[in-house]
């Protein structure tokens, strides 16, 4: 498995995810439909077409799973126990129809269990930009992981 142990993380150690994803309308159509999300703003372009925005918005929690999911395969697939918790999500510029996203995931801190002597907790801090580079979203991530057996 390519994901890392709780030893192979330190604090302040950044990974620049290779895979990166451009967005589609059918990629936001869909994720909007399927969570039942019918804001005109993400699915109506002739509403989207009289915002600020001029166009719709894609759906930002496609946004942010697509933002964590680009995350995996170099951090924790094969490694993680669970998802702890998701803080400080912000979405500071839109994503649009046609933008690629890219990745990038800061090492906040690495602490060992206090009760279970095989895993441990990682914090990340996810970072996503644009083929501009900028910045359309950020969180914190919180992950139990898996201690390599020694």
């Amino acid at each position: 498995m390519p994901g890392l142990y709780l030893q192979e993380f330190s604090p302040g150690q950044v990974i620049q995810h290779q895979l990166r994803r451009t967005i589609t309308e059918s990629d936001n159509m869909l994720f909007s439909n399927m969570t039942l999300n019918p804001q005109p703003l993400h699915i109506d372009f002739d509403f989207a077409a009289k915002t600020e925005w001029g166009k719709p918005l894609v759906n930002s929690l496609f946004t942010l799973g697509l933002l964590i999911g680009i995350s995996v395969n170099d951090t924790t697939i094969g490694t993680t126990i669970g998802n702890l918790g998701m803080t400080d999500v912000v979405f500071p510029h839109p994503m649009f129809h046609g933008d690629t996203l890219r990745v990038e995931t800061e090492i906040i801190s690495v602490r060992e269990s206090k009760s279970k002597n095989d895993r441990g907790i990682v914090e990340f801090e996810h970072r996503g930009y644009n083929q501009n580079d900028v910045l359309v979203a950020k969180c914190r991530r919180q992950a139990m992981m898996r201690k390599k057996a020694v």
